[in-house]
């Protein structure tokens, strides 16, 4: 595939993105318990990023279609979201601080809001400058710099929050700024997507051709008599909330039900991260060779496996550092399988239509697996509250399996 490097700088969008949402995934959840809240009212409101992204995403990619100004299509959005988003993440820490619940929630609200505006056109970009046969590989790409961004999040947010704990959201909103403006200033968009200064398109005419685009894409996915996007989507439901379930609440479970500190905790995750990021350009290339389902299929049975190793380690094993170690091991090959998922799916969206619909389709995406970081939280905490922190894994594993079934109904999208 050519132009690498080209691909590298524009995955410097996904590492900014991904540095943020570990940190927030992590160390939020704790900071609500300051306020005297339960696992589900905290899963609610882990749920608001979410709430934002399924009504947001799928329009605002629609929108980036239509849109057309001097910048090009797509980097508008971020010009406006990345700077408001970066400056509302590192003002958690404050709102803390204040000890404000009624503070805590608007800073949350308004650095969700703004991180949704530029979400769905910079992942779009990647389609927009790859040929659908090498969008497996591109989107590996993509991913590695993203698990770059979370390994970061992971690993060097341990030792600076048990510094400060402002200390990760302040670098972190730092990094990701940095992180978007390369995109900017280095990804050019085709000179089709611009208009000369002085020229205007109708706002009006943006919003309702959007509007438009956005009821027929939504048709396409439902009404449509072949039911392989509608699959294909299902699956990334089901698989984002058995992943969202355990990214959000493994802090948790790691402190309160097996007796290690939530900064030990992130790091396991941190591991998982790891190889994710490993091996997400493998997982393209994988993908290419046999097949994307066939490739996402095995990377959930890896997934499954570890749940279960998991559990039954925790459940078995009295020694609290052995299990620490194990999981270590045990979440480093779930980084595989994951990679596996992840890397495959994207493209398998985007590549069951047109290039003037990436946008929108790339909006579909984000809408199903927003969906599943709503229904995640407060369904995983509500189990939490009545049968234990023993749920969560259960919980996980049920929900990788549904998507492992509608999986294998998909027809369309693989690589051509």
């Amino acid at each position: 595939m050519k132009n690498y490097k080209k691909l590298f700088l524009l995955g410097f969008g996904f590492f900014g993105i991904s540095i943020v949402w570990p940190l927030y995934n992590a160390y939020v959840p704790i900071f609500l318990k300051d306020f005297s809240l339960s696992s589900t009212s905290i899963g609610f409101v882990m749920t608001i990023d979410n709430i934002f992204a399924i009504f947001m995403l799928p329009l605002i990619g629609v929108l980036s279609d239509q849109t057309r100004t001097r910048f090009g299509r797509r980097m508008p959005y971020i010009l406006i979201g990345a700077p408001l988003g970066a400056l509302f993440f590192s003002l958690i820490p404050f709102a803390r601080e204040m000890h404000l619940l009624w503070f805590f929630m608007l800073n949350i609200i308004f650095m969700n809001f703004f991180m949704a505006l530029f979400r769905s056109p910079v992942i779009a970009l990647m389609p927009d400058i790859t040929p659908p046969k090498y969008r497996s590989q591109a989107n590996g790409v993509i991913n590695f710099m993203g698990g770059l961004g979370a390994l970061l999040a992971y690993f060097a947010g341990k030792p600076l929050y048990d510094k400060n704990y402002a200390l990760p959201f302040w670098l972190g909103a730092l990094i990701m700024l940095i992180a978007l403006m390369l995109v900017v200033v280095f990804i050019k968009e085709d000179e089709k997507y611009k208009i000369k200064e002085g020229k205007k398109k109708k706002i009006d005419n943006v919003f309702s051709k959007s509007f438009s685009e956005l009821k027929v894409n939504l048709k396409e996915v439902f009404l449509s008599k072949e039911k392989s996007l509608l699959m294909i989507l299902l699956s990334i439901l089901f698989w984002f909330i058995g992943y969202n379930a355990l990214e959000t609440f493994f802090t948790s479970y790691a402190k309160f039900r097996i007796g290690i500190s939530e900064s030990t905790g992130a790091f396991i995750l941190g591991f998982f991260s790891l190889t994710f990021m490993l091996f997400s350009i493998p997982a393209g290339f994988i993908g290419a060779k046999i097949g994307r389902k066939k490739t996402m299929t095995i990377g959930l049975a890896i997934v499954i496996l570890i749940s279960i190793l998991s559990i039954a380690s925790v459940n078995m094993i009295n020694n609290t550092s052995l299990v620490t170690r194990l999981l270590f091991i045990y979440f480093a090959l779930g980084g595989i399988g994951w990679g596996m998922v992840n890397v495959n799916s994207l493209p398998t969206v985007v590549d069951m239509t047109t290039e003037e619909k990436l946008g929108g389709y790339t909006g579909l995406y984000y809408f199903f697996s927003m969906s599943a970081n709503i229904i995640a939280p407060p369904l995983a905490g509500f189990f939490i509250d009545i049968l234990g922190y023993d749920s969560l894994l259960y919980f996980s594993i049920a929900s990788f399996f549904v998507a492992t079934i509608t999986l294998q109904f998909v027809r369309r999208g693989d690589v051509k």
